[in-house]
C-alpha cells in the first residue's frame, strides 16, 4: 500500500484510471480533481460539489474515495443517496476501480472478506467495526455507523422536495450525518438543485441549508455563454436539450440555478394555433389521418371528471390530442361537460355520452379517464356508452400520484419551450387561454382543470394508430 508521499496526486490518479478505461480526461473532470485534492490539502472538511447534471460528478467522486483508501487505507466512508440502488450504484463503481486500477492491487483482500456490491473492505493496518465503504439509502437505518468521510450523492431528488413536510423530513435526515461522522472527518455533497428551496442554497439565502461549506459549482454555460465541456455538449445539442427538457429543468439541473417554479408562466403565445381539421383518407389499403399536412401517428384523450353542478366547483374538461410524427402535439378538442339537473337521465351517464360522441367524431383510439376521488365508476360506464355510440375507443383508468402544479409544469414546460404546442383556433375561444395566463403553480385556489387535463394527455404516451387494412369507414385507424 503506498503511502501519501509515494501515492500520485488524485488528477494523475483519475488520468491513470481514464488512460487505462481508453477514455480521455475532460476539462470538468481536471477541475473537479484539482478541487477534491485542494480541499483535502487545507483540511477543508465541509464540502459541496454542485456540477451539471452528465459532467460524470459522481463518477469523479468515486475515483476521489479509491485514491482516498489507496492514500488512507484505514479510512471508512458512507455514501449516502436518496435511495439504496444509486449508493450502491457508486460503491460498487469504486470497488471495480479498485479491482482493476494498476496502482490498487495492494488494497484488494487476499480471502473472500468484505467485498460486496453494496459494502467492501480493504486491506487495511487497523481492525475496525465498520467495512472500508458502506453504501445506504437516506431512509435506512445508519445509527451506530461511523465513517470518516460521508459522501451525500444526489440526496435531494424530484420525489422528496416537492412539498414542505418532504423538504423538512429530508434535512432532518440529513442532520443525521452528524452523529455519524468521527471528528475531523469531512461531510462531501454532490447533487443539483431540483426545487427553490434546496438544500444547496447559496450561503446568503434564507434558512441556507450548508452554511459555512466551501463550494465548487459548475454549470453547464459560463458567463459568456460557452459550453463547459464542448466536446460532449455542443451549442446545437444544448439548444436542443433545452428545448426538450424546458426553461426550468434546464436552469435547475444544467445552470444550478434554484428557480422557483412561480418565476415561470405558461405563455399562451408559446402556442401555435392552426385552424384545419384532420383529413381522413384510405390509400393502399390502409388508412391515414393527417393535419397541415402531417400524417399523424398517435392520437388520445384525457377525461378529469368531476361532479359538481353546471358553473360550481371543478369542472369537468375531456382534453383531445393528436401527434405527429415529428413530436408535434395538436390540441384539437376542449370539452367542458356539464349536464341537466332536471333530466331523467343521471349526471355521470350524460358526461359519458357527450365524451363517447366526442372520441366518436375525432376517431381517437384510447382516452384515460382520471380515477381519483369520483372518478372510480366511470370507466365501466363510458365503455358502455362507447360501444352504444359505435366507437371503438379504449378506456384506460388512471389515478395521478404526482402534485397537480408539478403535472402540469413537467408537461406545458417542455411543450412550450420547443414550440412543439399547437391548438385549435376553436381553443382559443374558450377559457383555456385565460386559465393558462392567469395559472400560478402556488395559488391555493386557482382554475387548472383545463391545464389538468391537457397535461395528461402530454405526459401519456398516446396510443400509436395501427396501419390495418379497412374494414369500414373510420375503424382502421382507431383498430379494434
Amino acid at each position: 500500500m503506498a503511502s501519501q508521499e509515494e501515492s500520485p496526486d488524485f488528477l494523475e490518479f483519475a488520468w491513470i484510471w481514464n488512460r487505462f478505461q481508453g477514455q480521455p480526461t475532460p476539462a470538468p473532470h481536471r477541475r473537479i480533481a484539482r478541487w477534491l485534492e485542494a480541499r483535502q490539502d487545507a483540511e477543508d472538511r465541509r464540502l459541496l460539489l454542485m456540477a451539471f447534471r452528465g459532467c460524470g460528478k459522481s463518477t469523479m467522486v468515486g475515483l476521489f474515495c479509491a485514491w482516498r483508501l489507496l492514500r488512507e487505507p484505514d479510512t471508512r466512508i458512507l455514501v449516502l443517496a436518496a435511495d439504496q440502488a444509486l449508493a450502491v450504484k457508486m460503491v460498487a463503481q469504486v470497488r471495480r476501480i479498485l479491482e482493476r486500477h494498476p496502482l490498487c492491487a495492494a488494497l484488494r483482500p487476499s480471502g473472500p472478506g468484505d467485498w460486496a456490491m453494496d459494502r467492501f473492505t480493504v486491506q487495511r493496518r487497523a481492525v475496525l467495526r465498520d467495512p472500508s465503504m458502506l453504501a445506504q439509502g437516506l431512509t435506512g437505518n445508519i445509527t451506530g455507523t461511523r465513517a470518516d468521510l460521508i459522501v451525500c450523492d444526489d440526496v435531494e431528488i424530484a420525489g422528496n422536495c416537492d412539498t414542505p413536510a418532504k423538504r423538512e423530513e429530508l434535512r432532518t435526515r440529513l442532520a443525521e450525518c452528524e452523529f455519524i461522522l468521527v471528528p475531523g472527518g469531512t461531510l462531501l455533497f454532490v447533487g443539483t438543485p431540483h426545487c427553490a428551496e434546496t438544500i444547496y442554497a447559496a450561503p446568503a439565502a434564507v434558512d441556507a441549508f450548508l452554511q459555512g461549506y466551501r463550494r465548487l459549482v459548475l454549470p453547464l454555460l459560463d458567463a459568456n455563454g460557452e459550453s463547459a465541456w464542448p466536446e460532449r455538449f455542443t451549442s446545437s445539442g444544448i439548444e436542443a436539450l433545452r428545448s426538450r427538457v424546458g426553461p426550468l429543468a434546464f436552469a435547475r439541473q444544467m445552470l444550478l440555478q434554484p428557480v422557483a417554479a412561480a418565476a415561470l408562466r405558461l405563455d399562451p403565445a408559446l402556442i401555435v394555433r392552426y385552424a384545419e381539421e384532420p383529413e381522413y383518407r384510405e390509400a393502399g389499403g390502409r388508412a391515414q389521418l393527417s393535419l397541415l399536412g402531417r400524417r399523424l401517428l398517435s392520437g388520445g384523450g384525457y377525461w378529469d371528471p368531476a361532479y359538481g353542478r353546471p358553473g360550481t366547483g371543478d369542472a369537468s374538461v375531456l382534453a383531445c390530442v393528436y401527434v405527429d410524427g415529428e413530436s408535434n402535439s395538436y390540441l384539437h378538442r376542449l370539452a367542458w361537460l356539464t349536464h341537466d339537473p332536471d333530466s331523467a337521465v343521471d349526471p355521470a351517464t350524460q358526461q359519458c355520452q357527450a365524451v363517447a360522441g366526442v372520441l366518436r367524431d375525432l376517431l381517437l383510439p384510447v382516452v384515460r379517464v382520471e380515477t381519483n376521488g369520483l372518478g372510480r365508476f366511470l370507466p365501466a360506464l363510458l365503455r358502455r356508452e362507447l360501444a352504444r355510440a359505435n366507437a371503438p375507443c379504449a378506456v384506460i383508468e388512471h389515478a395521478s400520484r404526482r402534485a397537480k402544479a408539478e403535472r402540469i409544469l413537467s408537461a406545458f414546460d417542455p411543450a412550450l419551450a420547443g414550440r412543439r404546442l399547437h391548438a385549435h383556433a376553436g381553443v382559443f375561444r374558450t377559457r383555456f387561454v385565460a386559465e393558462m395566463a392567469a395559472w400560478r403553480p402556488d395559488a391555493p385556489n386557482g382554475r387548472d382543470d383545463a391545464l389538468d387535463a391537457v397535461a395528461g394527455c402530454l405526459l401519456n404516451e398516446p396510443v400509436r394508430l395501427p396501419q390495418l387494412p379497412p374494414a369500414m369507414r373510420g375503424t382502421p385507424w382507431r383498430g379494434a
